[in-house]
């Protein structure tokens, strides 16, 4: 077919090549390119050590555990509801006795500081101005007082491993409250260390040891290297001891006979929100509710401590039903974008926590990366809910998923 054809229309085309200006910061445009979680990892990869990142993107023994919850909400299925459409979207619950902007915070995770320099401090800030709540934990790489000067306003939490010396555990638990933390976290899935595979094959440890290969590996990573080497040393800011491998460190300090009796303990000495988490047992759920937890956090440790363990995400349908509509139910596991948070939340959860994203975030671009992985999540929460036709997370129901244990059963069902 023959096109009929004409010379180009200048003004249009003075129209189309409108050129940006090329970004001076290049963390900024960097970041500016990453569309979802999995953009900022590949970011992450690129410019963290590989023993950092793997920290991160590692998990237990083969990784069964990870690759499981993965790929469970990989093959769930959203079921919109049609014509009922919302102009805005309302994205804040109520969680532990307060309020968060987003159905998600920040969870818990160690050795932060050797991820990225700006560490606890980046994550502290971004999810205050997110106004969301951030989560401290006993491995991190900042205290509790300096958490807290950051965090100012924020909502904070403080997660507790138990330690064999009590007197010292309870000396940290005070001092969390005394800094304003509204919640505390209780860990339960870590008795010992988990046996991370990729940890030992990496000599992880802290301090980081220079090799041939950490020498190496430097030469392409400029950045991380110069931060680290002209800012403060990394250490546990809440261990006595703060140099060896996580399975030293862990297997010396934490309490292998850590049971019942010794959550009771932690229940009277603590008076705000207790959060007990690493359950994925129904009647532990249970046990642990009736002892005076304020609320239950699903979690498989993100596959990071026992390998082919249960899938958590069918764990947290199973321990709703167990502990009925009005206990609190906070989710963390295998967490990659917010249709992974909707669905979380469709299947029981009140709340879910965010590790491994918030930490590519971290590594892909320190502050701005953290504020940039919530604001994928924030932006993919607030469009999936409008898809399915809610206009709040209140809205939510189990018959908007249909799970890889479902079958076709809830296709066509009813609120």
């Amino acid at each position: 077919m023959k096109i009929n054809r004409q010379p180009p229309d200048i003004a249009e085309l003075k129209n189309l090549m409108r050129f940006e200006r090329p970004h001076l910061d290049r963390r900024a445009a960097r970041l500016d390119k990453a569309a979802d979680i999995y953009d900022l990892r590949a970011i992450a990869k690129r410019r963290t050590p590989k023993a950092a990142f793997d920290y991160v993107d590692g998990a237990a023994m083969r990784e069964v555990s990870l690759a499981e919850t993965r790929e469970a909400f990989t093959k769930a299925r959203l079921l919109p509801r049609m014509l009922s459409g919302a102009v805005e979207v309302d994205t804040s619950v109520d969680i532990a006795g307060g309020t968060s902007a987003l159905p998600f915070g920040i969870a818990p995770t160690g050795f932060t500081r050797f991820m990225h320099a700006e560490g606890e401090d980046a994550g502290a800030a971004a999810a205050r101005d997110a106004g969301i709540p951030f989560a401290l934990s006993t491995m991190g790489t900042r205290s509790v007082e300096e958490t807290a000067k950051v965090s100012g306003r924020g909502r904070r939490w403080f997660q507790l491993y138990l330690w064999k010396d009590r007197a010292a555990s309870l000396d940290l638990v005070q001092r969390a409250w005394d800094a304003g933390y509204d919640a505390l976290i209780v860990t339960v899935d870590t008795p010992v260390a988990g046996q991370r595979l990729r940890d030992t094959r990496n000599g992880m440890r802290i301090p980081p040891r220079l090799t041939a290969g950490t020498v190496v590996d430097a030469a392409w990573r400029p950045e991380w290297w110069f931060n680290f080497l002209t800012t403060e040393p990394v250490t546990f800011a809440s261990l006595t001891s703060t140099t060896g491998t996580l399975g030293e460190l862990v297997n010396g300090m934490f309490d292998p006979s850590l049971n019942y009796g010794d959550l009771a303990w932690i229940r009277e000495q603590w008076p705000g929100t207790l959060i007990v988490k690493g359950i994925v047992n129904p009647a532990d759920a249970r046990t642990a509710y009736e002892l005076g937890a304020d609320a239950i956090q699903v979690s498989s440790h993100g596959g990071r401590q026992l390998d082919q363990v249960v899938n958590p995400l069918q764990a947290l349908e199973k321990i709703r039903a167990e502990l009925g509509a009005d206990a609190d139910i906070i989710y963390d596991s295998g967490i990659m974008s917010g249709n992974d948070i909707v669905i979380a939340l469709a299947l029981g959860a009140d709340f879910v926590m965010v590790g491994r994203a918030y930490l590519y975030g971290l590594m892909a671009g320190g502050r701005e990366g953290v504020d940039k992985a919530i604001e994928l999540l924030a932006g993919q929460v607030s469009n999936t809910l409008q898809l399915l036709g809610c206009s709040s997370v209140a809205d939510l129901k189990r018959s908007h998923v249909i799970a890889p244990w479902d079958g076709d059963k809830n296709v066509g069902g009813h609120a």
